[in-house]
C-alpha cells in the first residue's frame, strides 16, 4: 500500500475535520485498506455503519497523506490503482460484453486520471454524461478493448472482486476480434473505445 495509492482510493472517501474515511459494501477490501493504512506506520480502524446497514468503513487521520504529491510514474500508477478500486467499474457478467471505466462527479479528477492513463499509453473514450436526467453531473470513460491488457499488467487492481476480473484470460478472450469463447456479448465498439450503450 502506498500513499499515492490511498489519494486514488479517497475518490469514494469522504473529510472529516480530521480524519479521511472510505465506506464500501466489500468488508474484505475495507480491511485491506486497513492493513495497508496501518503498514504506512498510521493508526487506522473499521466498523461496520449502523447495525444493519452492509457498509464497511475504514477511517485514519488526515495527517498520513499531509502535503503528499504525486510526483513519480508509479506515484501515478498507483494512485490510478486507487481510484479504479473505489470508483472504477469492470464486467462481472458473462453474459454482457467485457469492459472497464471510471466514473467521477468531479470532472476535473476524472479529467486527470485520463491524462494519467494516456500517458502510459492506455487508450481511453471519451469523458461523457451517461444520462443527464438521471445526474447532470456524473462523468464516466471507457478504457478501449485496444488497451485492456495493458490496463491490467500496468495498474492491476488490489480490490479482492476486480482483480479476478483483470485476469489475463478474460482479457484475452474479451480482445480476441469478436470471439466469446467466455460468453460475451460481442458488440461493435464505438469510435471512443466505449461500449455502445
Amino acid at each position: 500500500m502506498t500513499k499515492a495509492y490511498l489519494l486514488g482510493a479517497l475518490h469514494d472517501g469522504t473529510i472529516r475535520r480530521l480524519t479521511y474515511r472510505i465506506v464500501q459494501k466489500d468488508r474484505e477490501y475495507i480491511e485491506l485498506l486497513l492493513t495497508g493504512i496501518l503498514s504506512l506506520g498510521q493508526k487506522a480502524w473499521m466498523y461496520q455503519e449502523g447495525k444493519k446497514r452492509n457498509l464497511f468503513v475504514v477511517e485514519f487521520s488526515k495527517s498520513l497523506l499531509k502535503d503528499f504529491v504525486i510526483l513519480t510514474q508509479q506515484d501515478k500508477i498507483d494512485y490510478i490503482q486507487g481510484y479504479f478500486d473505489a470508483e472504477g467499474g469492470i464486467s462481472r457478467n458473462p453474459q454482457v460484453r467485457y469492459y472497464i471505466y471510471f466514473a467521477q462527479k468531479n470532472l476535473n479528477d476524472l479529467l486527470e486520471v485520463k491524462r494519467y492513463l494516456e500517458e502510459f499509453g492506455i487508450i481511453c473514450g471519451k469523458i461523457h454524461n451517461p444520462s443527464k436526467k438521471v445526474d447532470p453531473a456524473y462523468w464516466r470513460f471507457f478504457i478501449s478493448i485496444k488497451s485492456y491488457k495493458k490496463f491490467a499488467q500496468l495498474i492491476g487492481s488490489w480490490h479482492p472482486i476486480k482483480c479476478h476480473y483483470l485476469k489475463d484470460e478474460d482479457i484475452v478472450h474479451a480482445s480476441s476480434n469478436g470471439r466469446n469463447n467466455m460468453n460475451k456479448v460481442s458488440l461493435a465498439e464505438a469510435e471512443d473505445g466505449s461500449p455502445p450503450f
